[in-house]
């Protein structure tokens, strides 16, 4: 078959951009038109603010430099994320995720050595902090160049930079809101009516409109899969407070555990965004606002703040008819390890690549929706570790959370072997790519939390988490402020 004559993508924000931008650079030598058409009178969500490191791969692909788009978008690096408060075992009341580097090959090793000598009752330090560059970076605030990072940006100025790159690519924007869509007998979408009176035909659709989903569950039906059982935060709250003079910037997201949720705070050029993503079914809006405001502190006085609802979950078929759904149309995992635009990254480029693989026809389309659920299901399921995880016994929400038996059957099994000492490295080889997220993150994980048994032997042979950090420190030597690097691009 042909490549699609013209794509419509419906809906603006960082999803409809993203899509923009890797639909006509991967196709622009095939004479495959792209229209963009978003509305004036529909904001977007635009409090996501951080990312993975497969976001450095996007703007390669796009042949950007970070100097092309960092200082617009008021961005920084981002070396790992720290989660305060979610355990109560000594030793362990904080944890780091590390983005990892070969630089931590020979300390990451050890570290993996000691968190089987402890969950096997040995004493042996285990806090992943102690033992990985990201997180000595983190603490000395310094650039974690040279190793693999993310970035932190401001949303609204990213959607913004992405758009005028994407118009300049040669893709049609129209600010235009859709009236209605029509359809073929077969079921396709045929084209869209705007309020003011055109109509947009195409090829291909992608719904890129939010939580409505105008195109893939209004107007195509496209079922629901809620995962309203696995995870119970189903609210956010939003607001920025101000840097703190002279202190150098942060370069790692901080997820503190409340009494009700989570709360983040990521360090930008000109701001901090901050928020707390909450369950409605264990605090009230106002209450949960509060919480937030305490927590801040002073910096919160006067700040504004966003009430956002989430919908958690993904539809059953991402890909139906000719329509693709990207971004919260598609479906959302809560925010805690900044994992949707990385998920917005991967579909659309598993979109283009078996679309290719097909000859630009049909016959992928249920290998492709199986792929993007496996992707939502093994974010999941990492995402709903950390709640199995918590120690916290303050509140009826935590407790609840590590009540909670809804959990999947390959999470299941990597708890029971984790716990009994089992050999997790077989277990997690076991799961393959369907966990998503490699071997190094779930140990952080696991032992971050402090999942150890409560009696502990000597454990002699161990590296000790001092001479760890000693070692850090001297490797952490080699790299630059993370304020002094922002300012020399």
């Amino acid at each position: 078959m042909n490549p699609p004559q013209h794509i419509a993508i419906v809906g603006g924000g960082t999803a409809g951009w993203m899509t923009a931008n890797l639909l006509r650079h991967r196709w622009a030598g095939l004479n495959v038109g792209v229209t963009l058409i978003e509305s004036a009178d529909i904001g977007t969500v635009g409090v996501g603010e951080g990312s993975t490191p497969f976001l450095r791969h996007f703007f390669r692909t796009l042949g950007l430099e970070e100097r092309d788009w960092m200082p617009t978008c008021d961005a920084t690096f981002k070396s790992s994320i720290r989660f305060p408060g979610w355990s109560g075992v000594p030793g362990y009341e904080s944890y780091v995720h590390p983005f990892f580097s070969e630089a931590d090959r020979e300390l990451g090793n050890l570290f993996f050595t000691n968190a089987c000598l402890r969950r096997r009752g040995q004493a042996a330090d285990a806090n992943p902090q102690d033992f990985f560059l990201a997180a000595e970076l983190a603490r000395q605030r310094k650039a974690p160049l040279g190793t693999d990072y993310a970035y932190h940006f401001d949303a609204g100025k990213l959607g913004a930079f992405l758009r005028a790159h994407a118009v300049d690519l040669g893709v049609r924007h129209l600010v235009e809101t859709v009236a209605s869509v029509e359809r073929r007998e077969n079921g396709d979408i045929a084209a869209l009516q705007l309020n003011s009176g055109s109509r947009i035909a195409a090829d291909l659709f992608v719904d890129c409109s939010g939580f409505k989903g105008l195109l893939i569950t209004e107007t195509l039906g496209e079922p629901f899969n809620p995962y309203r059982d696995n995870l119970f935060n189903d609210r956010a709250i939003a607001l920025a407070t101000p840097l703190v003079d002279g202190e150098d910037i942060p370069c790692e997201t901080v997820s503190t555990a409340l009494r009700h949720g989570w709360a983040w705070q990521i360090p930008l050029t000109a701001r901090y965004g901050n928020g707390y993503v909450y369950s409605s079914d264990f605090v009230s809006d106002d209450e949960a606002e509060r919480e937030l405001r305490e927590h801040l502190g002073a910096a919160a006085e006067g700040a504004t703040a966003r009430r956002l609802r989430m919908r958690v979950g993904r539809v059953k078929q991402h890909w139906r008819q000719n329509c693709v759904a990207v971004g919260l149309s598609q479906g959302f995992i809560e925010p805690l390890e900044a994992t949707a635009l990385m998920l917005i990254q991967l579909s659309v480029e598993q979109f283009i690549a078996d679309l290719e693989q097909d000859s630009f026809g049909r016959a992928c389309q249920a290998a492709y929706n199986e792929r993007v659920n496996a992707m939502f299901e093994g974010v999941r399921d990492y995402v709903v570790a950390h709640y199995q995880l918590n120690t916290r016994r303050d509140t009826d929400y935590w407790r609840a959370n590590r009540a909670n038996k809804n959990i999947s059957d390959r999470l299941a099994s990597l708890l029971d072997v984790w716990d009994r000492g089992g050999d997790f490295e077989a277990e997690l080889e076991r799961h393959g790519a369907g966990l998503m997220y490699l071997r190094p993150s779930w140990y952080c994980l696991f032992a971050g939390m402090g999942r150890f048994p409560a009696e502990l032997r000597a454990a002699p042979q161990a590296l000790t988490a001092a001479r760890a950090r000693e070692r850090l420190n001297q490797m952490a030597r080699a790299f630059g402020s993370h304020r002094s690097h922002l300012r020399a691009d």
